[in-house]
């Protein structure tokens, strides 16, 4: 898609509210760096994010290490990855989300997520994956 340059200064000023940092839930967490509405989907960009679904047995190819990074930072069950049409060498912040019982996000069928209620500025925009990804998860 084309952006102007007055499209991505509205995205800037409007739509972008997070940023990674240093979690005490998990390693890496996504961060409100301000207050963030409740019902909207934090996380709007520009760039597509579907994902190309993977069986187990056509990845055993790739390098260990390169089935290491899609187990780490792509959704997957027992036999299928999903991998983003954009590959691995962009980020997209959504993947750093740390698991709570406690959530102010929730992942809709899509794929895409809703802010549960109203989020600080400073606090860390969490999940409960045991419901978005419909199994237990235990850390």
């Amino acid at each position: 898609m084309y952006l102007t340059k007055k499209a991505l200064f509205d995205h800037l000023e409007k739509e972008v509210y997070c940023r990674l940092g240093a979690s005490p839930v998990h390693g890496v967490g996504v961060f409100a760096f301000r207050a963030i509405p409740s019902g909207i989907n934090p996380f709007k960009s520009w760039l597509d994010i579907d994902e190309i679904k993977f069986s187990r047995e056509e990845l055993k190819v790739l390098p260990p290490n390169s089935r290491d990074l899609l187990d780490t930072f792509c959704y997957h069950n027992e036999d299928t990855v999903c991998v983003p049409v954009v590959g691995l060498n962009v980020v997209n912040i959504s993947i750093y989300i740390n698991h709570s019982k406690k959530p102010n996000l929730i992942m809709n069928k899509d794929g895409s997520f809703t802010t549960m209620r109203k989020i600080t500025t400073g606090e860390e925009l969490l999940m409960d994956y045991d419901i978005s990804f419909e199994e237990e998860h235990s850390f």
